[in-house]
């Protein structure tokens, strides 16, 4: 299914469930950009982004519709120039995590096809280039001394890695949510943040999703991001809202 179908279809989902008394069930509560709001981008790396990433025949069909590599990008250029924190949550696998019993499907997916693999948690043997690696293009603006890089997630969630903790110890009480992939580590993030007690808004052209026969997560994932998110935004929106706060500041 083409992303633009898929898009359209999710949208027509919406306008169902928002008409008539359902109105009232489904409301966007909004997120207000403030100093208390950060940036968190997941898996902002080379085996999702990249054509040469080892899940690209997957998802790069989808990347390239939604524009994601470039969006994701405004997003962090926009949160330097705002003085918007960025926190980055990475997925990495150690060849310890090889030795696990069991995994669900696209988890024993990515351990086969040896993605986000890196050499060990203690060195940086390999990494760069790798598919573990920053697209390089961000790199500018996640290696700046500033940007908070998190311990890696392991399946989906930040429930294994300390970005709940990482934000809290900053005042963070906002989240603008972007990054890989739709359905799976950005829905699971949305999920255990807003269990947390965050506020969320969803990029929704800045994250996208796998692509397979009779299977389409980024449509699946709009549907679950518009009745769990405080609100979704594109990317213009977004990096409005964040131009906004500055000015304001000023």
């Amino acid at each position: 299914m083409k992303n633009t179908t898929a898009f359209v279809a999710a949208i027509a989902v919406g306008s169902v469930l928002m008409a008539g008394p359902a109105l009232a069930q489904l409301p966007d509560p909004g997120v207000e950009v403030d100093a208390h709001t950060a940036v968190v981008v997941t898996d902002p790396q080379n085996d999702f982004l990249s054509p040469d990433g080892v899940t690209w025949g997957l998802v790069g069909e989808s990347v390239t519709a939604n524009g994601t590599v470039e969006h994701i990008e405004q997003l962090m250029a926009t949160a330097k120039q705002t003085g918007v924190p960025v926190f980055v949550s990475p997925h990495y696998y150690y060849p310890s995590d090889h030795t696990w019993k069991f995994g669900g499907a696209v988890e024993t997916m990515m351990h086969a096809i040896n993605m986000f693999d890196r050499s060990g948690a203690l060195t940086m043997d390999g990494f760069d280039g790798s598919g573990a690696d920053w697209l390089e293009r961000y790199k500018p603006y996640v290696e700046d001394g500033a940007t908070v890089v998190t311990s890696p997630h392991k399946v989906y969630g930040p429930e294994s890695n300390d970005l709940a903790l990482q934000l809290r110890k900053r005042g963070i009480t906002k989240v603008i949510l972007a990054g890989m992939s739709a359905n799976l580590c950005v829905e699971s993030h949305l999920r255990e943040l807003l269990e947390q007690g965050f506020e969320v808004a969803v990029v929704t052209d800045a994250t996208a999703a796998a692509q397979a026969p009779g299977l389409d997560g980024y449509a699946a994932a709009l549907v679950n991001f518009r009745f769990l998110a405080n609100t979704l935004w594109t990317t213009d929106q977004a990096t409005g809202a964040m131009k906004a706060m500055a000015k304001h500041r000023e």
